[in-house]
């Protein structure tokens, strides 16, 4: 039998740390640490190399955005960060995408979702609520020369592999990108794992990103 799924959670609030680690823990997700700040977060990743943690985004001595941003930074690279947040447009949380979240939730969330999600996110298989996260990237992402110059090796995609890049991007997930381009999941499957690749990004979150950013894809220009 596979190891369970090892989680951290960050928040600030007692009463969601309860309330999440009962859920998870309900449906076999070992809670192997909680933090009340972001400091807290950190040191507890560092520790116990969870496999997804639940980041809040607002928390007393450093936020849920620097925290992600420097577990990215310290070489936990099976971690993934599932930020948590109020509100499905919230500004904090693009930012946090961009630091290397892999996706984001809300507070509201039932138990079933939270636990799906959770173990969605883990997968890296698909991108987490693709048609929110998309509209925080039309909302908040902004064409970044710099970031476009380091990712000047787009053009060592294929052209099947920039199609399907475009498309995923507005939110397709596997299967609907088999659908649209008449391909096999397993196919489109190891096209999305070769660009992620090629471009050096961890999952399909920051791909989506790196598409706005770069001007692959823009809100005024959707793909035909």
């Amino acid at each position: 039998m596979s190891a369970p799924l090892r989680a951290v959670i960050a928040d600030d609030q007692a009463l969601v740390r309860t309330g999440f680690r009962m859920i998870l823990n309900a449906d076999g997700i070992d809670v192997v640490a909680e933090a009340a700040d972001g400091a807290e977060a950190v040191a507890a990743v560092r520790r116990t190399r969870p496999d997804v943690v639940l980041m809040d985004i607002r928390m007393p001595q450093m936020d849920g955005i620097e925290a992600t941003r420097q577990i990215m930074r310290g070489g936990a690279e099976e971690t993934r960060v599932l930020i948590l947040t109020t509100y499905d447009l919230d500004q904090y949380v693009y930012a946090a995408l961009t630091a290397g979240a892999s996706g984001f939730l809300l507070k509201d969330v039932t138990p079933e979702h939270l636990v799906a999600s959770v173990r969605l996110v883990r997968s890296g298989d698909a991108l987490l609520a693709p048609t929110i996260t998309r509209r925080l990237v039309e909302r908040f992402a902004r064409r970044d020369d710099a970031r476009a110059a380091l990712h000047r090796d787009l053009s060592e995609l294929t052209p099947r592999e920039l199609e399907v890049l475009r498309l995923l991007a507005t939110g397709l997930s596997n299967a609907e990108l088999a659908d649209r381009l008449t391909l096999s999941a397993t196919t489109v499957k190891t096209h999305v794992a070769r660009i992620l690749s090629k471009l050096g990004l961890r999952d399909r979150v920051q791909a989506v990103v790196l598409a706005y950013e770069t001007g692959l894809i823009s809100p005024s220009r959707p793909p035909t």
